[in-house]
Parts: structure tokens; sequence; C-alpha cells
């Protein structure tokens, strides 16, 4: 029988650390959307401890799709619902989810390894998911006032432009702009391991 499940190191050097502050910072209960779950290993980590949340993964890529798939069959749990194919940098790629009660959404290493317009979808169908106070948790490297934080930073985001011109490590005042005009205001930014941080918006009344 084929596993589909795939790796990624990174995974299980931050999940302690992510899930720390997602029990802190996410509503008690309705239903968090993860964008980007890549591999799946986060949500599976995750969705157990964050019970009674129920827990959406959702990726662009089909290859992504059948590693979630397959991390749930070794590791179900009762909250984890089946990933979905979602593409952010698409028109309205929310609509199918406005039925959902979406109380938070997920966001782990995507916005740098991606087009900007992945970010501004993001951050754009955010808005029109989450009801106010919800949160949009935002985790990864960012630049601060237009400089890198680390060197190791630096060499990551010259290799991410190397591969695709249209990936980088993003300014964070840039991204915070960007959700204030979408109503989505900066809560928190918490450094985290390995020069990367924790930025959390939450949702306000229109």
């Amino acid at each position: 029988m084929i596993d589909n499940r795939q790796y990624a190191p990174a995974t299980q050097r931050n999940r302690n650390a992510i899930l720390e502050v997602l029990l802190r910072v996410l509503p008690q209960k309705g239903t968090v959307l993860e964008i980007a779950s890549g591999t799946g290993e986060h949500s599976v980590f995750f969705a157990p401890h964050l019970q009674p949340r129920q827990w959406i993964p959702s990726d662009p890529n089909p290859i992504a799709i059948a590693s979630i798939t397959d991390w749930q069959k070794h590791q179900p749990s009762d909250n984890f619902a089946a990933p979905i194919q979602l593409d952010v940098t698409t028109t309205d790629w929310q609509q199918r989810l406005v039925n959902q009660d979406i109380q938070a959404i997920v966001n782990i290493n995507m916005i740098h390894i991606a087009p900007w317009k992945a970010c501004l979808g993001l951050i754009s169908g955010a808005k029109k998911l989450l009801s106010a106070q919800g949160i949009l948790y935002l985790y990864g490297p960012f630049k601060q006032k237009g400089k890198h934080t680390s060197e190791s930073n630096a060499e990551f985001d010259a290799n991410l432009r190397y591969e695709n011109p249209e990936w980088g490590v993003r300014d964070i005042e840039e991204v915070i702009a960007i959700a204030a005009d979408q109503n989505l205001i900066l809560k928190e930014i918490k450094p985290m391991p390995a020069n990367n941080l924790s930025v959390i918006f939450q949702a306000m009344a229109p």
C-alpha cells in the first residue's frame, strides 16, 4: 500500500513552540482553517491538542492533499476534517467556506515561499471569513523596518529570490498595513525559534 506521507524537518523543531502560542491566542471554540498545510504534519499534531475546536487543513497542491490524507489515516482525531484544495491566489477562494464557523485562520511558512498575491489573497479572504474577534495567525521569517533580523534570514531570502523572483522574506510593516486595510488589527508579534515570528491579527467589527 502506497504511503503518501511527506516529511518536513522544520515541523519537528517548531511545532511545540507554535502550539504554545495557538493555545493562548485562538478562540476557545469554533473552526480553525489552516491555509497551506503542506505535508500535514502540523495539522495532525495540532488538531488533538486544540479540541474542542475543529481543524480544517488545506493546500493548493494535490501532492500535499494526499500527504495530509495519509497523515490523518495514521493519526486520526475526531476534530480533524478532511483536507480541502484551496488556492488563496484565486478570486473568492473563501466562498466555499462561508457557511463554516471559521473563528481562526492559521498560516505557517507560506507567504515567503509564494508570490506576494498569495499574502494579499490570504488577508482579503480572512477579512471575509472571520467574524469580529476572529484570529489570523501567521508564522515565519519577516524583515523588520526593511532589514533582516539575522544573517541566516538574509541568506534564506537571497536563496528564495534566486529560486523564484516572486518569493522572498516579507516586510512585517507592509503585511501589517495590508491587514489593517482589511480591518485586521495587529494584536501581537512574538519572537520564535530560528529567527521566526508569530504574528497575530484580530478581526474588528466593520
